[in-house]
């Protein structure tokens, strides 16, 4: 068992699709002991099976949901469903928020499962992050950091 799993989903290849293995990848120095950092590809079968032996789950990924590209959206996925928009960017049959509804009717979400959605400007095969993802990069992985704190009851 872990106390937090943070886990950066996407593909390195895909533009800004690329931001939530890159933030993970910038806290895998920084993260408490205690914290298990994993990089995939957001395939549904795979984001599931991550909920389990975590008392804490952290997503992240890039989402299209019609706001200013770069805009960060964190979600307590535990509190509420996931919209729809989370999942359209997926290359799978089912993307994030059909995998975190899936996992929540089947009984198998964490305690805590937050979800941090970057809203991306291009998913071009082979092309770098947009300007606007890339600023989001500079300090998301602060916010993640900020998740991973003690909580004060």
């Amino acid at each position: 068992m872990v106390a937090t799993r943070i886990v950066g989903i996407g593909h390195l290849d895909r533009g800004d699709d690329a931001i939530g293995r890159l933030v993970a990848a910038r806290l895998r120095d920084t993260a408490p002991a205690g914290t298990e950092i994993v990089e995939t590809d957001g395939e549904a079968g795979k984001l599931i099976d991550l909920f389990d032996g975590a008392d804490t789950v952290i997503m992240i990924d890039a989402c299209l949901s019609g706001a200013k590209p770069g805009t960060v959206q964190r979600i307590d996925a535990v509190a509420t469903p996931l919209p729809r928009w989370l999942g359209s960017t997926s290359s799978h049959a089912i993307g994030l928020a059909e995998s975190v509804e899936l996992g929540r009717i089947l009984g198998r979400l964490p305690g805590r499962l937050i979800v941090y959605a970057v809203e991306a400007e291009s998913f071009t095969l082979g092309a770098p992050l947009s300007s606007a993802v890339a600023a989001a990069l500079e300090t998301l992985p602060a916010e993640v950091g900020g998740d991973l704190l003690p909580r004060v009851a």
